[in-house]
């Protein structure tokens, strides 16, 4: 054993760490501090819940009282499909299943179980609650305040945590009343359901002008882009012609071995492999891909939600990327409006003519089974370029405001979300008339 020379250091002692001091308004709890008026709670001490009656499904009714189901419950508001609602055909002995107006109710079982929940309002009146979904009334915990904690990312994440993970996941009843939140008196509750109602209201407002101007641009597009609808100083017939005399394909080789591998996603556009399938599916070998160039175009033949004929779009976010050579690619001829052209594949106009093309047996697969000559012998009717490019600028204007109203939409939810946070754990506290 080798012997060690004892080190003559001096030690100093470390002072000890100072708590903060709590300011003299909050309190320390279990969830962080709060303010000493508010108190931490499981809202089952709080609330009145109901789970669903059982209803069998063998005494459905096609006309009667509305049957609330987990379907029917979807984030804010409950929304009933005609072709899928199902009815009773009275309350007669279980009167208690009956909604009133401003219950609020949670889905308990599902795939986006913790996520689907819903106000009752007074246009789903009378309907029943059905098994598997929670109703919640409340005289301790005002319903609009206890509905800003459920739908918020601290309900979701207790869900996941607690849920039993089965083919189909969920939640109990006793899940629901141990789920605990900070709680100010009734009256601070009613305020801050005041103020997050004021952006709820916004983002409302704004989901149903998106949903209208993306009905009205639709609507614009058809009529625009096949000659419904004329814009001022343009007439004269369309031309018919052949795909083959407006777009010229494209089997360049990537001889260059460039590496931003691509993949055409219907709602995306070009996006890489790797942000897409999380991981490389490129052969080793590139140079067997095609390499296209800013501007050009490729049609995936893969058919896909919203896009039945599969989607063609254009490189627009790189200045160079290699495709698959499963892939159409093309550029435009002179005297076409590639904005123009843009819009007229987006917006669906080949696809009664590809559908002619297709051959079904390639569905199977998921990819269709066109031809390169019966694609490039598609047809198509096109006005002359000087009204294409008018009927892109009124398109891509139309799109603008969409995309504005969109950007305002993601404004008011991080709003929201950030006086969320400040107001439902006392951060920031609100008047009422009692303070």
């Amino acid at each position: 054993m080798t012997s060690q020379k004892k080190l003559n250091i001096k030690m100093t002692k470390q002072p000890e760490e100072v708590p903060e001091e709590i300011p003299e308004e909050l309190k320390q709890t279990k969830q962080g501090l709060m303010p000493k008026d508010w108190e931490l709670t499981e809202i089952g001490e709080k609330i009145d819940l109901l789970s669903g009656y059982a209803f069998s499904s063998s005494g459905y009714l096609k006309h009667g009282i509305r049957l609330l189901r987990g379907a029917n419950v979807k984030r804010g508001n409950v929304q009933w499909e005609e072709s899928t609602t199902k009815y009773w055909h009275s309350a007669e002995g279980i009167e208690k299943y009956l909604l009133n107006e401003g219950d609020l109710v949670i889905a308990m079982d599902g795939s986006l179980v913790g996520r689907s929940y819903s106000l009752i309002q007074e246009k789903d009146t009378p309907c029943l609650l059905l098994q598997r979904v929670a109703r919640i009334r409340s005289e301790e915990i005002h319903i609009p305040f206890l509905k800003e904690f459920v739908g918020s990312n601290h309900f979701i994440n207790y869900c996941d945590a607690v849920k039993t993970v089965t083919a189909i996941p969920h939640i109990s009843a006793k899940d629901i009343r141990k789920y605990r939140i900070p709680l100010p008196p009734l009256p601070e509750q009613k305020k801050i359901a005041e103020i997050l109602g004021t952006w709820d209201e916004a983002i409302a407002k704004t989901q149903e002008l998106i949903a209208q101007l993306k009905k009205r641009n639709k609507g614009l597009a058809q009529q625009l882009l096949t000659g419904k609808k004329r814009l001022p100083g343009f007439s004269g017939e369309w031309e018919e012609l052949k795909f083959s005399d407006v777009a010229k394909r494209i089997t360049r080789r990537n001889e260059e071995l460039d590496d931003t591998v691509v993949t055409i996603s219907a709602q995306r556009g070009f996006v890489k492999q790797e942000d897409f399938f999380n991981k490389r599916v490129a052969s080793s070998t590139l140079s067997n891909y095609y390499l296209l160039h800013k501007g050009e175009f490729a049609y995936n033949k893969s058919y896909s939600k919203g896009y039945p004929m599969g989607a063609f779009k254009r490189l627009d976010d790189f200045d160079k990327a290699v495709v698959t050579t499963l892939y159409v690619c093309f550029n435009l001829k002179s005297g076409v409006s590639s904005n123009f052209m843009t819009h007229y594949f987006e917006n669906g106009m080949l696809v009664r003519n590809l559908m002619q093309i297709a051959q079904e047996g390639g569905r199977a697969h998921g990819l269709l089974n066109i031809g390169i000559s019966d694609f490039f012998d598609l047809k198509l009717i096109l006005p002359k370029f000087e009204e294409q490019k008018a009927i892109a600028s009124v398109l891509e204007e139309a799109d603008r405001e969409l995309k504005l109203t969109e950007q305002k939409l993601t404004t008011l939810k991080i709003q929201k979300k950030g006086l969320m946070q400040r107001l439902l754990t006392g951060e920031v506290r609100v008047k009422t008339t009692i303070n």
